[in-house]
């Protein structure tokens, strides 16, 4: 479990670096995830070593946003004037990542029944 922790900060830092010396307006993370998606498309093996680990971080999923509730406690007095704006781009943002899941989700079960249309008619 460390050794595929330490994979996952080091796809982590590989992503900081690469915005760093590329100046992306990406944050690092972002690029460092990007990359991880790339590694597990192409390797199985490294897909098979990070599961437990991923599932057990999932499970632990809700404590990891405590630090982020509590940064946006401690910063409150700043958005005190910007109410509506973080609303507004909340209830945007939502919508935005609603649509983009349903679309997601409507081109693979379409692309999943043409595989199945030509399975059976490979058969026939």
């Amino acid at each position: 479990m460390l050794a595929s922790f330490s994979v996952l900060l080091i796809f982590q830092c590989l992503g900081e670096a690469l915005v760093f010396m590329l100046g992306l307006p990406i944050p690092g993370p972002v690029a460092g995830m990007l990359l991880l998606f790339v590694a597990l498309l192409w390797s199985s093996r490294l897909l098979a070593m990070l599961e437990a680990t991923a599932n057990e971080l999932l499970r632990h999923l809700a404590l990891l946003f405590v630090p982020a509730g509590v940064g946006i406690i401690v910063s409150a007095s700043s958005l005190a004037g910007h109410w509506v704006a973080v609303i507004c781009s909340v209830l945007v943002s939502t919508v935005v990542t609603l649509m983009a899941t349903a679309g997601m989700m409507q081109f693979v079960i379409s692309g999943r029944a043409r595989q199945r249309q030509r399975q059976r008619e490979g058969k026939s």
